[in-house]
């Protein structure tokens, strides 16, 4: 088993998850199994409690498992479904090795960050590979290099190729190169620095991906090698990209697959990125294009909703349909009215937490139902088309979800029986994929081309039964449904085009070649009302 590590330098956000999955499709692409782990050096034990405005959007296993968004670019460039212990946290570590110190484990020695953290760190990075029978682990370092909560996983890592041997590990660090002045000099200072740190904490790069707006002028790429100390051909331009999917290719194109595959002694086989260079021509190659509305609460940090933007370029991608967003944000809504809604050809209303903004997003799932507008609500966008007909079509003028107003006569939407005795925050909602029945003859059951689904779930309010046969009776049929049928999974609007909500989050098991059903039926519906 052998180990890529990924760390970043200068500042955050240079792309370095995109960086790290690109490389799993390339190593992947030679038949190489490969087991992506994401270390988040934070003492949250998960991501599940912390604000999409602070760390973007909470992506959500199979498992139940709560994670850093990173873990979705894995699974989508990957096409893999992953557990929580691909995600691993300062909280996760130091709660293990504490743990074991009030169990006795450690005989009654002093329990120190060295050995005992790293040692517990390197065991948790071994367990993934053995579990997955990988040929690689690739692992990446969030943070940059320097901060002090990253330092024991660096150690960890700086081990973990001593033990391993150096054949068997290959360490690529992200930089910046940023321009500077009227002439648009590249400025090496930063990389050349920031590698320094890397090396003072014991560990040198074998390869540099340089970020940066343009490609890496040959002298610039010169430089950074022999200040690095890393061969030229081990120095990668990454500008950049018109679209994520390009950066494999870009990678590729510059002798990187091969260049780990001779640094790490591995057999070079044919390459096969086929099928990944189709999906990117018909991405880039649209026939029509439509207007979305993606009306959110969080719509100043985009990756707030990662997976749903992501969801619309696998829908593009299958359909040769372009899907420009448009971003609305619900209170804009309230404030301004519906009409900031005219124009577009299809409404996406995702979910959230907190009652800011619930009513414009309540009047934006009335607006496509008023006009015929295509629509698809997740999460609480499901549970808000719920609420807002039962007020408009019922006549429960003060319905509402529980969440919002534990007073209202009319709880449409409710929590769940499970969770009113629950305190704890972290890891207690419904979460994790579920079984989902849909009626056959439902337009869900044929965008998925089946009666029964696997969807993932982030929820702790459901809809209330005790309302479903006066809501079916006027319109709104639930055509899926879980636990029994005691739980409603699907809503469909009759006599509408195209109005579908789910209470699970269909953009989290999205992928290149396999996009949401759901999302490719917005996109298409859309496509057809122009």
């Amino acid at each position: 088993m052998k180990f890529v590590v990924v760390t970043g330098g200068v500042l955050s956000g240079l792309g370095k998850g995109i960086s790290t999955s690109s490389i799993g499709v390339l190593l992947k692409s030679k038949g190489l199994k490969v087991s992506p782990v994401k270390i988040d050096p934070y003492l949250n034990v998960d991501a599940g409690t912390m604000n999409p405005y602070q760390h973007g959007e909470v992506f959500v296993l199979d498992d139940g498992s709560e994670t850093d968004l990173d873990l979705g670019n894995y699974e989508r460039f990957l096409d893999v479904n992953l557990g929580g212990d691909h995600n691993i946290t300062t909280g996760k570590v130091y709660r293990a090795v504490i743990e074991k110190e009030r169990r006795g484990d450690y005989l009654g020695r002093t329990v120190q960050i060295i050995p005992h953290i790293t040692d517990e760190i390197k065991a948790l990075l071994r367990a993934v590979g053995e579990k997955d029978r990988a040929d690689i682990v690739l692992i990446e370092m969030g943070g940059t290099v320097g901060d002090i909560e990253g330092m024991p996983f660096l150690e960890a890592v700086r081990q973990l190729g001593q033990e391993v041997g150096k054949e068997n590990v290959l360490y690529v660090h992200t930089t910046l190169v940023p321009v500077m002045g009227a002439v648009g000099e590249q400025k090496t200072k930063p990389t050349q620095q920031s590698v320094r740190e890397l090396r003072a904490s014991g560990i040198q790069p074998n390869v540099i991906i340089a970020r940066g707006e343009r490609s890496l002028e040959p002298d610039v790429k010169k430089k950074i090698a022999f200040f690095s100390d890393v061969p030229v051909e081990g120095v990668i331009s990454a500008p950049d990209a018109s679209s994520i999917y390009d950066v494999p290719l870009l990678f590729d194109g510059q002798g990187l697959t091969e260049y780990i595959l001779k640094t790490l002694n591995l057999p070079v086989k044919e390459e096969d990125l086929k099928q990944w260079k189709a999906m990117l021509e018909r991405l880039k190659n649209p026939e029509r294009e439509v207007t979305i509305a993606l009306v959110g609460k969080y719509t100043h940090l985009k990756d707030s909703y990662i997976s749903h933007i992501e969801a619309f370029h696998h829908a593009s991608a299958a359909s040769r349909i372009k899907v420009n967003l448009r971003w609305v944000e619900s209170m804009d809504i309230e404030k301004k009215g519906v009409k900031i809604l005219e124009g577009a050809d299809g409404i996406l209303v995702p979910g959230g937490f907190g009652d800011r903004g619930i009513e414009g997003k309540i009047a934006a799932t009335r607006y496509a139902a008023d006009h015929d507008i295509p629509f698809q609500g997740v999460c609480l966008g499901f549970q808000l088309a719920t609420v807002g007909f039962a007020r408009e079509t019922l006549g429960l003028k003060d319905a509402n979800s529980s969440e919002f107003n534990p007073k209202t006569p009319y709880p449409v939407v409710d929590l769940l029986p499970e969770q009113r005795t629950v305190k704890d925050m972290g890891a207690t909602m419904r979460l994790g994929a579920h079984e989902i029945l849909l009626e056959e003859n439902s337009k869900t059951a044929k965008l998925y081309g089946t009666a029964t689904i696997f969807e993932r779930h982030r929820h702790r309010y459901e809809i209330n039964p005790d309302f479903i046969p006066k809501l079916e009776a006027a319109g709104l049929r639930y055509v899926g449904r879980s636990d029994g049928g005691r739980r409603m999974e699907v809503l469909e609007l009759q006599g509408h085009p195209y109005f579908v909500a789910s209470q699970f989050h269909p953009e989290l098991r999205s992928r290149p070649f396999h996009p949401s059903p759901i999302h490719l039926g917005l996109v298409k519906a859309a496509a057809g009302k122009k």
